[in-house]
């Protein structure tokens, strides 16, 4: 997908200020047991085309809405996912500034998942 030069400026300003995680990374959490919450931040038509599997959908239009009725505990582990990392980004950014200290935006996203051929749910 081709990007406008201001929707990157934001992006990559937001990411001056997140943390963000690899595909495997989250793997070797999930297989060390590691708590944490996988949130797809995807329009809801990307969401229920197919999404990773054990993932919530909170998409990027309502994250910062409803956030602390699906995760309440702002200290839990939130690993963001779009299509390519740019919107979970900008969630991850908004997140952080609502007193969510531990969250990050998947490097790559849904791509980078699919590519890795981790697990998915078809709805």
């Amino acid at each position: 997908m081709q990007h406008s030069a201001k929707f990157l400026a934001i992006v990559n300003d937001a990411k001056t200020r997140i943390r963000e995680t690899t595909v495997k990374e989250v793997k070797n959490d999930r297989e060390a047991g590691i708590d944490h919450v996988l949130v797809d931040t995807r329009e809801d038509s990307e969401w229920n085309t197919s999404h990773a599997a054990g993932a919530i959908h909170l998409g990027k239009g309502i994250i910062e809405r409803d956030i602390e009725a699906a995760i309440p505990d702002a200290d839990r582990k939130i690993v963001l996912y779009c299509g390519g990392g740019y919107r979970s980004a900008l969630a991850a950014d908004a997140l952080q500034k609502m007193g969510y200290p531990n969250v990050f935006s998947l490097a790559g996203g849904w791509r980078a998942w699919k590519a890795a051929y981790m697990p998915v749910e078809d709805e």
